[in-house]
């Protein structure tokens, strides 16, 4: 178990800075367009972080956090058609080449409404907190652009991807994490849309389809949070069930305050979660990947967005420190 990142570093400045603050590994993503990474790409991105003491574990399938239609591959989630075919064998062709390349993981989103939140709130200093409140969603909106899908449209949906993907991962060794649907809502539609991946038992049942050791989880620990009526108490079980089943393939280790259908997304030392405590279960699991920061508070002044990682990244050293034999 060890300090991760995600992101893509435009500059050799900041890949020193990540070296230099003790992050060496990372999910990260070669330049241009996801159609033409190969394992030649892929090599070649990993050979200019090597220069910099970085590993990258991971790189992202163009299956993000937005809603559908702002992601690169559209259709995957979105029902049958000639087009969701092809973007998956893309999608199989992606992971051959990061399997020839050495990466040891692909990470991924499967959402079509994308990433919801309601008006941010404020922390300690004035810093701006990403937030959701249920009771505050825009519920004017009408349905989804793509379609409706209750919650057996879409494990027909996930179920068809997964039936495609994970031999191919299994072939070629590369684990497939997939991120949860963030937030959860429950049982409930919004805009006609099931969001079944926002639930613990949607979780449990998405890893027992298809089983394989290379099918698992991109685990946001701030997500899960977020499904828990008390996640201060519930989540060190939720990490157990999953790390004991070796589904953990990444970590997003981030904090909030509150629970399901209303919470604020905060600094990791000031949250509702034990973080020590859940750093001590992923170890007991077995854990051994990365842990890394994720959707940090906005800060003030220059270079807001690195002084906040670089204050996760010192956490989450001084954290697992206190964990090492």
């Amino acid at each position: 178990m060890y300090l991760g990142t995600q992101g893509q570093p435009a500059t050799d400045d900041e890949l020193g800075v990540l070296s230099q603050l003790g992050v060496n590994h990372m999910s990260s993503d070669p330049p241009g367009d996801w159609t033409t990474w190969d394992r030649h790409v892929f090599g070649a991105h990993m050979e200019r972080l090597a220069k910099f003491g970085i590993t990258m574990d991971m790189t992202l399938m163009p299956l993000g956090s937005r809603s559908a239609f702002e992601n690169d591959s559209s259709n995957v989630f979105l029902g049958p058609s000639k087009e969701r075919d092809e973007e998956i064998d893309q999608l199989c062709r992606l992971i051959e080449e990061a399997g020839a390349a050495g990466i040891r993981a692909l990470r991924y989103n499967i959402t079509i409404l994308g990433h919801m939140r309601t008006e941010q709130r404020y922390g300690r200093g004035g810093a701006r907190l990403s937030s959701f409140d249920y009771s505050k969603l825009d519920q004017t909106l009408g349905e989804f652009e793509g379609g409706a899908a209750d919650a057996d449209e879409m494990w027909e949906r996930i179920d068809y991807f997964l039936g495609r993907v994970v031999p191919i991962a299994e072939a070629n060794k590369v684990q497939i994490a997939c991120h949860p649907m963030d937030p959860g809502i429950g049982d409930r539609l919004y805009r006609g849309v099931a969001r079944v991946m926002g639930t613990v038992e949607g979780l449990k049942k998405f890893i027992a389809m298809h089983e394989s050791d290379y099918h698992g989880l991109n685990f946001c620990q701030g997500t899960v949070s977020e499904m828990l009526e008390n996640p201060g108490e519930q989540i060190y079980d939720v990490i157990r069930y999953f790390g004991e089943r070796n589904k953990i393939f990444n970590v997003h280790f981030r904090n909030i305050k509150g629970g399901f259908l209303d919470f604020v997304e905060v600094f990791p030392d000031e949250g509702d979660i034990d973080m020590l405590r859940a750093i001590r279960v992923y170890k007991e699991t077995g854990y051994k990947y990365m842990l890394m920061p994720d959707h940090v508070p906005g800060l003030a002044g220059d270079n807001a967005k690195r002084v906040g990682f670089a204050y996760c990244y010192g956490y989450i050293n001084a954290a697992l420190q206190m964990v090492a034999d």
